[in-house]
């Protein structure tokens, strides 16, 4: 597994922000990591990317600890925060060339890098433009071209469709699933059609704890939850609950309405 989570735990003084999160990313990959704002998730983000510290628990990316050997971790990782860390006063190339050399591109594979990330980005046509100029489609694309320049094994992109108009936001899944095989990627969201149209293996985090880790089918299928059949029935005196409750696939049975010797019943199936 290209990143491994184990035990987990974040705390601010008392307040528990993640306890116990567990999951495992295989090479290649996008995972999921679902949940509702406030669930967990940029804490967990934050902590694999080496931002935070945790304080309990470990995590590992390409094999490296991500207290231990922070630095190593930080050389596997391109990370794009809900905010893109952008300079506005910057062109598109210029700032590019500035993040790869931070990131220790050699200087002979620099430009190289800088042009392939873009054409990858669809920024190339904007190269000479000025960050703080484009469209905020246009910032999330420069966001996701400087956590790729140096071409990490690992991208963690968190919310990366916020704010993107509908057009943007079917671009954006593109190009993350064009990415996937040649990197492991983890899909930080809120939004359930994102990972169900994106992700190959789904966590799903609510209120700093694990709740379920599954394929987007599966858990389709496991959410997808019952639903209710209205039933007149001729009962010739019994009790309708008595046959109906027998049959596969019924939840349970409730008497709506009597009269005449015929029920309405719901079935919940």
């Amino acid at each position: 597994k290209v990143i491994e989570v184990n035990g987990l735990t974040k705390h601010y003084g008392d307040v528990v922000a993640i306890e116990g999160v567990t999951f495992n990313a295989p090479e290649g990959q996008i995972l999921g990591f679902l949940g509702p704002n406030g669930a967990g998730k940029t804490t967990t983000m934050r902590i694999l990317t080496c931002f935070l510290p945790p304080t309990g628990g470990s995590a590992s990316v390409g094999g490296c600890d991500v207290v231990e050997q922070s630095m190593e971790v930080r050389k596997k990782i391109g990370y794009l925060p809900e905010h893109p860390p952008v300079y506005n006063d910057m062109t598109v190339k210029s700032y590019l060339r500035f993040v790869g050399k931070i990131k220790g591109v050699p200087s002979a594979q620099l430009a190289g890098r800088v042009d392939q990330t873009m054409e990858m980005t669809g920024t190339a046509h904007v190269h000479n433009t000025v960050v703080g100029h484009l469209s905020k489609g246009y910032k999330q694309r420069v966001g996701l071209a400087q956590a790729l320049v140096h071409d990490p094994p690992v991208l963690i992109l968190d919310e990366p469709t916020v704010g993107l108009d509908p057009k943007q936001i079917i671009e954006t899944r593109e190009l993350i699933k064009d990415l996937a095989g040649d990197h492991t990627i983890i899909l930080s969201t809120h939004i359930l059609p994102e990972v169900a149209q994106t992700c190959m293996q789904v966590v799903i985090i609510n209120k700093g704890h694990v709740v379920a880790v599954d394929t987007p089918e599966n858990l389709t299928e496991r959410l997808g939850g019952s639903e209710t059949i209205r039933l007149e029935v001729d009962t010739l005196g019994d009790d309708p609950r008595l046959a109906l409750e027998q049959l596969d696939g019924v939840v349970s049975v409730s008497v709506n309405q009597e009269s005449n010797g015929a029920s309405v019943v719901d079935v919940q199936v």
